[in-house]
């Protein structure tokens, strides 16, 4: 019954701060708990979901190329400036966090409530993107890393 009462919070939420990202997401994984099959799908969206989304966002950032709008003259020009070289350097960092982060979840999954709540918070009232769980878990084990707090260490 709980899980329901936090999708229902989580869904209201999301209407109230007119979060369409975070409202069709809730209202999905609602419909999916109907089904009696919901168990199995949930252990497969779990596993496989952020991977998924990974790959939707990849599939995103690669059509500037495939329209031509993006090419090797422009890579070649974001190297000829600190704006580009920074933009590189944050794309990697941003790259390793996250792959330190996924580990951190698959490591301490009781950590997923409170980023799920930060990014939910952060949408909603800072009108961020939901972009953020998986960077902000890397960000987490960074943090937690420097001051030695890693969970089971």
């Amino acid at each position: 019954m709980e899980s329901w009462i936090f999708l229902g919070v989580i869904l209201l939420v999301a209407f109230f701060g007119k979060n369409q990202s975070l409202l069709i997401a809730a209202a999905v994984v609602i419909v999916l708990k109907l089904f009696p099959f919901s168990d199995k799908l949930f252990s497969v969206i779990n596993a496989k979901g952020i991977n998924w989304g990974v790959t939707v966002i990849s599939v995103a950032i690669l059509i500037p190329i495939a329209t031509g709008k993006v090419g090797f003259k422009d890579l070649i020009n974001a190297f000829k400036s600190p704006v580009g070289f920074i933009a590189v350097a944050c794309g990697i960092l941003v790259a390793v966090w996250s792959s330190k982060g996924v580990g951190l979840l698959a490591q301490s999954p009781e950590i997923t409530v409170a980023l799920v709540f930060g990014t939910i918070m952060g949408v909603v009232f800072l009108k961020g993107i939901a972009a953020g769980p998986v960077i902000a878990s890397g960000i987490t084990y960074t943090i937690l890393t420097i001051f030695n707090l890693l969970p089971g260490k």
